[in-house]
């Protein structure tokens, strides 16, 4: 079966099984950034984005959208949307072993626009959700990816996805993030994207239930985009993001 086919197929089970069933948990965000010692093209860069995440019996799926400008007034745009079938719920068996709680098939649509670079890869393979003490969640998602041809040739790529809430005294704080690695092939080099927030919950003191977060976004990026010249990104962004 060709990828288009087997992406397509997980994506449409995704989305019937969402559109289906009540979400078993939904959550919208809206955050905002701003950085410096960003590298490639612009030094500066602030960006918008907007999540949406859901879980229903079936299946998983998880969209973000950047719109990122650059300090040179350059723009772009990039979003991943990942539907993700869960084979335990379809089976009706328990997949569980070891820290494993259940094995998904893992699809992901990644797509760019921008002056430099516009291409659509798409991504998959299989996914673990994992119980880890301490983590509210944690996924673990290995790919093959068919890349756009024209921007690089096709690789495999592994993600690792969590979130760990912890509590000083009476203030609420989340670190979340994602790490993406990426192997070399002949075009370009292998690529780790590490990825993390560090947010205080400064809502509470609004309502008990408002999730209105500040802290920063710390992002470590060995060969940005791949490129062989060993172009590395270290840098701390600004944060301010709202749970609707």
């Amino acid at each position: 079966m060709k990828l288009t086919q087997i992406f397509t197929a997980c994506a449409l089970a995704s989305t019937a099984a969402l559109t289906q069933a009540a979400p078993i948990w939904q959550d919208f965000s809206v955050t905002g950034l701003y950085g410096e010692n960003y590298e490639v093209v612009d030094d500066q860069q602030t960006t918008l984005t907007v999540e949406y995440a859901a879980k229903v019996k079936y299946a998983d799926v998880f969209f973000f959208a950047d719109r990122m400008r650059g300090g040179d007034d350059n723009k772009s745009t990039y979003f991943e949307l990942s539907p993700r079938l869960s084979l335990g719920e379809v089976t009706g068996q328990k997949l569980a072993f070891g820290p494993v709680k259940d094995v998904l098939v893992s699809t992901t649509w990644e797509a760019n626009s921008d002056d430099f670079s516009n291409f659509d890869n798409f991504l998959y393979g299989v996914g673990f959700d994992l119980d880890i003490p301490y983590f509210q969640y944690a996924q673990l998602n290995f790919y093959k990816a068919d890349n756009d041809k024209k921007i690089t040739q096709d690789d495999y790529q592994m993600t690792f996805v969590y979130g760990v809430p912890f509590k000083v005294g009476a203030e609420d704080f989340l670190v979340d993030g994602f790490l993406d690695w990426s192997t070399a092939e002949d075009d370009h080099a292998s690529e780790l994207n590490w990825t993390t927030q560090y947010k205080w919950n400064v809502g509470k003191h609004i309502s008990p239930d408002t999730r209105l977060y500040v802290g920063i976004e710390h992002s470590v990026w060995n060969n940005k985009y791949g490129n062989k010249a060993g172009i590395d990104q270290n840098d701390v962004s600004a944060l301010v993001k709202y749970h609707f």
